[in-house]
């Protein structure tokens, strides 16, 4: 059986063409790819380059882990380095970010889901709750709209941009 799955998606190195070339392979693996409206703001955690934040919507049969799997090939074929162990690669540019955000309802903290950026940032959010906004976030039991216009206002400004 299909499930909805959320993913965000987001580059600050050359971000319209890893976007577009990432949006390409999971249209490729997973069939229909809906996507957000995609948003420009600033880096967090770091000085960098803005970043271009978008997240889409597939159907997949596949587990979190798969995914997950999945997902970090694209990352890594995309050119992204990631380290647990050092912190600059961690928070630095990004040529490709793809989080698994949302796997149907599921709730499992040791997969981190849903993962907790949903409520932390902005960049996450809007174009969530902009692409899906009635869906119900498994743990607080509230539309991702209603998330969204509870902090809209006090996020740093996102602008919207073509990709």
């Amino acid at each position: 059986m299909s499930t909805d799955i959320y993913a965000g998606l987001g580059s600050n190195v050359d971000p319209a063409r890893h976007l577009n070339d990432a949006i390409g392979e999971l249209r490729r693996r997973y069939g229909q790819v809906e996507l957000s409206p995609v948003y420009r703001n600033p880096a967090v955690g770091f000085e960098g380059d803005d970043f271009l934040n978008a997240v889409i919507r597939i159907r997949s049969e596949d587990s979190p882990e798969s995914l997950e799997r999945a997902f970090s090939e694209m990352e890594r074929a995309a050119g992204r380095q990631k380290s647990d162990r050092d912190r600059a690669v961690a928070l630095g540019p990004r040529t490709l970010d793809l989080d698994l955000l949302l796997h149907g309802s599921t709730v499992d903290p040791e997969a981190g889901l849903p993962r907790s950026d949903i409520l932390r940032y902005a960049f996450v959010l809007r174009p969530l709750a902009e692409l899906a906004a009635e869906l119900i976030h498994p743990l607080t039991g509230r539309t991702m709209a209603s998330h969204w216009h509870a902090v809209e206002a006090q996020g740093p400004p996102m602008h919207g941009c073509r990709i």
